[in-house]
């Protein structure tokens, strides 16, 4: 993949690692084998190391480049049910701002994007079996969700064009400045960590 895009377009200009995910076991640590590990931080960690050290030599040659590591709010908010996956994200926050003090002498600005509960078509779902499962509606399986995130200040979810929007911000001239940082959004709500 990545010879084949610098082949077509001669180079790379601004690549963001959006990757996610876990369906590794609910019921606890000692439920979680190995291969569960490194399942999940092969999708939330290492595809993106492999990704950014594939195109990174095209972006030190061209003096510059913009990568983008989309994480979660998980990875400070572990959960029982996600701690391979939250730890893998918590890694992609800590590899993202090394490699941002790494390569930003060179032109290449990186940033982390840490999205808090998301309304995606996959959370939908998680919703909807959550509500099947308590024998209540979509509305109260999701509030039931949003609190037992701690709640989330615009007392709704982010949309997936708002976690976009500030991707397209930073990986725009208007972010010439910004590299080595964490954003994160939680229910519409941006702040810089």
């Amino acid at each position: 993949m990545i010879q084949e895009t610098i082949h077509k377009f001669g180079g790379l200009d601004i690549l963001i690692n959006n990757v996610g995910g876990s369906s590794t076991s609910t019921a606890g640590a000692l439920a979680i084998t190995d291969e569960d590990w490194q399942t999940t931080f092969n999708a939330n960690l290492f595809s993106s190391v492999r990704l950014d050290r594939g195109f990174l030599p095209y972006m030190v040659e061209q003096q510059s480049g913009v990568i983008v590591h989309i994480s979660s709010i998980q990875r400070k908010l572990p959960g029982n049910m996600t701690m391979p996956y939250s730890a893998a994200k918590a890694a992609l926050v800590n590899y993202s701002k090394n490699i941002a003090t790494q390569f930003g002498p060179m032109g290449i600005r990186i940033n982390a994007l840490a999205p808090g509960f998301t309304e995606t078509e996959s959370a939908e779902r998680l919703i909807e079996r959550m509500a099947e499962q308590a024998g209540t509606d979509y509305l109260a399986a999701r509030q039931q969700l949003m609190d037992e995130l701690g709640g989330i200040p615009l007392g709704r979810p982010a949309k997936p064009e708002e976690v976009a929007e500030l991707a397209a911000f930073l990986a725009s001239s208007r972010a010439s400045s910004i590299t080595g940082c964490e954003y994160v959004i939680d229910g519409g709500t941006i702040r810089t960590v």
